[in-house]
């Protein structure tokens, strides 16, 4: 089963979706609903991960402001070392 959607874009926006759309041999209607689809499991993706972040602080799982800067700080030296490596 498949619906119809109705979306305002501007012209711009439109022929990139065309010129994109007819690069993969792909109707407009195509490339529109496989971007929506993206856009929409990314988006659900991110709300589970705050659902996961704020089920956690209901549990009481929860860390001080110098650890995550601890964490932060281990994070960034590890970067660097990583970059200074390559």
């Amino acid at each position: 089963m498949s619906n119809v959607i109705t979306a305002r874009i501007d012209d711009e926006t439109l022929a990139l979706v065309d010129r994109v759309a007819s690069a993969q041999g792909r109707s407009r209607a195509w490339f529109v609903a496989k971007a929506i689809r993206s856009a929409a499991e990314k988006e659900a993706d991110f709300l589970a991960f705050i659902q996961q972040g704020v089920d956690s602080a209901n549990r009481g799982d929860l860390i001080s402001q110098e650890e995550m800067e601890r964490w932060w700080a281990e994070r960034k030296a590890n970067r660097r070392m990583s970059i200074a490596a390559e």
